[in-house]
C-alpha cells in the first residue's frame, strides 16, 4: 500500500498576501478567517520526512503556526521573491536538527540564492548564518529525502517554473502555460493543487476558469486553488460557485492524500 501523505497548506496568497497592504476592499476588509493568505507554500510530511515547496516571505510565522519542529528539505518552484524570501529562517532548524538544510532547485534558482543569500554561500561564513546544501534538479524523476518526486515544468509568463508530483498528489503554482507533454506527468493523479490568481486572465497565472478547464480535462478526485489574490473574491462567494470536488484552499487546510 502507498504512503500517504499529510497535506498542509502553509499559505494560498498571491505575492502581496490577503489582506494587501492599505486595501480597503471587501476581501482585504473581511473578518473570515479563511480570507487571510499569507504567501502560497505547502508542508508535506510522509515517511517520516517532512518537505517544504517554497519558503516566500512569511515562512518563520508558517512554521510557528503549524509548530514545526522538523524539516527536512525545501522544493523550490523558482526564485522569485515571494517564494524563497524566508530561506534565512533555515538557521532555527540547522542548529535544532544539526545538519544543513538541504534545497532542491534548478540551476537557475540556485544561481538566484546564491545571489540573494550570499552570506550563506560565502567561503568565510559568519557564524549563524543559514548552512544551506543545494541540490541541483533537473526537469527528470529526481529523489528528495528518500521521497520520489517528479517536477512538471510550466511557464509562468517567460519563466519556466517547476510544480511537483508525489504520489497522487500535484502541485502547480505560478504558471500560465502547460505543454501538452508536461500535462501526460499530471495523468492520474488524484489530488491537484493549482494556481487561480482571479477572475480575469493574467500575464503570469491560470486566473480561475484557466484553471477550473485544466481540473476538468485533468479529472482529479479532488481539486485545490491556490495564489489566490483579493481579485479573486472573498473565500465564501468563491467557493459556493465551485464544483462539489474543487475547494478554494485557505491558510492552515490540512488533507491526507
Amino acid at each position: 500500500m502507498p504512503n500517504s501523505l499529510k497535506i498542509t497548506f502553509l499559505g494560498t496568497g498571491t505575492s502581496q498576501g490577503v489582506p494587501v497592504i492599505a486595501c480597503k476592499c471587501a476581501v482585504c476588509l473581511s473578518d473570515d478567517a479563511r480570507d487571510k493568505r499569507l504567501r502560497t507554500s505547502v508542508m508535506i510530511e510522509t515517511q517520516g520526512k517532512v518537505l517544504v515547496i517554497d519558503s516566500g516571505p512569511d515562512f518563520r510565522q508558517q512554521m510557528l503556526r503549524e509548530n514545526v519542529t522538523q524539516l527536512d528539505g525545501i522544493l523550490f518552484t523558482h526564485e522569485h521573491k515571494d517564494h524563497v524570501g524566508g530561506l534565512d529562517d533555515v538557521r532555527a532548524f540547522n542548529y535544532f536538527q544539526q545538519r544543513d538544510m538541504n534545497v532542491y532547485c534548478n540551476d537557475r534558482v540556485r544561481k538566484s540564492l546564491e545571489n540573494e543569500f550570499h552570506y550563506a554561500f560565502a567561503d568565510f561564513k559568519y557564524p549563524g548564518v543559514p548552512e544551506i546544501a543545494v541540490i541541483e534538479i533537473e526537469n527528470q524523476p529526481f529523489v528528495a529525502e528518500g521521497i520520489s518526486v517528479i517536477p512538471i515544468e510550466g511557464l509562468h509568463h517567460k519563466l519556466t517554473v517547476q510544480g511537483f508530483r508525489i504520489g497522487d498528489f500535484v502541485y502547480l503554482t505560478d504558471m500560465n502555460y502547460i505543454s501538452e507533454t508536461e500535462q501526460e506527468k499530471i495523468k492520474g493523479a488524484k489530488v491537484i493543487v493549482i494556481t487561480a490568481l482571479r477572475q480575469t486572465t493574467h500575464i503570469s497565472h491560470f486566473s480561475m476558469p484557466e484553471s477550473l478547464a485544466l481540473l476538468e480535462k485533468w479529472q482529479p478526485e479532488r481539486g485545490y486553488l491556490i495564489h489566490a489574490s483579493h481579485q479573486l473574491g472573498a473565500y465564501a462567494e468563491v467557493q459556493a460557485i465551485l464544483p462539489p470536488n474543487i475547494t478554494l484552499a485557505y491558510d492552515g487546510l490540512k488533507i491526507v492524500v
